[in-house]
């Protein structure tokens, strides 16, 4: 009978280690999660801060092209404007004519 005690014995210990080493690991696994929990929420932080520079220098160019624009746009109605001015002359007989 001295077999099966020790045998008991031994299968004892192996249950408590074998629940120990799966305490440990879901442990580890719990603070992994935590870990990896965290450092997503950094991320997501990061690119909330990265977007909304983006988004303002998007906006910077996007003025600046527009107001470029705007400026081209009033040089040419200038220029048409002039042209036409100066169409209006000749088709009235307004306009000096060298001979």
């Amino acid at each position: 009978m001295g077999n099966l005690t020790g045998e008991m014995t031994r299968l004892k210990d192996e249950v408590d280690a074998l629940r120990s080493a799966r305490e440990a690991l879901m442990k580890s696994l719990a603070d992994g999660a935590k870990e990896l929990a965290r450092t997503v929420g950094e991320m997501k932080s990061d690119f909330a801060g990265a977007r909304v520079s983006m988004a303002n220098r998007a906006k910077k160019e996007r003025g600046a092209f527009v107001s470029e624009l705007r400026k081209g746009v009033n040089r040419i109605k200038r220029e048409t404007a002039a042209d036409l001015a100066g169409a209006r002359r000749v088709w009235s007989g307004k306009a000096a004519t060298s001979k």
